[in-house]
């Protein structure tokens, strides 16, 4: 993460986003698929490490292998065409956008860490107690442990999306946008970068052609 003051002088809290291009490498089509959508992959991987089923995929969409494949529904992908790219140049200052991404995973974890409860006594005959969770059972009626119970188990490494986040700066020479806030996931991490669905926001794609952006988080 990183900061940028606004010409009053205010300091709004950033995460750096590095949005590589997104080449296109399948347009659904409601005739065909019974859907509109595109496929897009970014990034690079080394030929070895592409199966035959995969190097002939992007080989007929004409773009170099990535590291892997994303697929968005569209309203219609209007004038987007395999082997096209889609750019940060998408994003504009003052946007709304839902990030989404896998959360960092911190193993397994107790109740206190894990939903902040409040631990036990410090002294006054507690014995070996002080940060468990209490009592999780009932008497006979019921005699079990409802599902949903919050113990201790483990902890992040899930999808997560956080919504609602303002595009501070989009910097198109070097492929980064500045999101404000923090979003999901750990340094170099993969994200998803969506307009905001509360907002009501979409993407010009006559431009391009692009319902979301594949990027890499760079919050160092």
């Amino acid at each position: 993460m990183s900061r940028v003051f606004t010409p009053e002088g205010v300091s709004i809290p950033v995460t750096v986003v590095e949005v590589l291009p997104n080449r296109v490498t399948q347009v659904r089509t409601e005739s065909v698929d019974g859907y509109h959508g595109i496929q897009i992959t970014t990034g690079e991987r080394r030929p070895g490490r592409v199966s035959k089923p995969m190097k002939g995929h992007f080989a007929k969409a004409g773009v170099e292998p990535g590291r892997g494949v994303w697929e968005f529904r569209l309203e219609e992908p209007a004038g987007i065409e395999p082997g096209g790219e889609l750019t940060v140049g998408l994003l504009s200052e003052g946007m709304k956008v839902d990030v989404s991404g896998r959360s960092i995973g911190k193993g397994f974890s107790g109740v206190m860490k894990r939903y902040g409860f409040g631990g036990g006594r410090a002294s006054h005959g507690n014995s070996k107690a002080h940060r468990l969770g209490g009592s999780i059972g009932n008497a006979q009626d019921p005699g079990r442990v409802f599902k949903g119970k919050k113990m201790a188990g483990h902890q992040g490494d899930r999808k997560m999306v956080q919504q609602n986040l303002d595009v501070v700066k989009v910097d198109s020479d070097r492929n980064i946008v500045f999101i404000s806030g923090s979003i999901p996931g750990s340094k170099g991490t993969d994200v998803i970068i969506r307009p905001a669905v509360k907002n009501g926001q979409k993407l010009d794609l006559s431009v391009s052609g692009q319902e979301a952006s594949e990027g890499q988080n760079h919050d160092d």
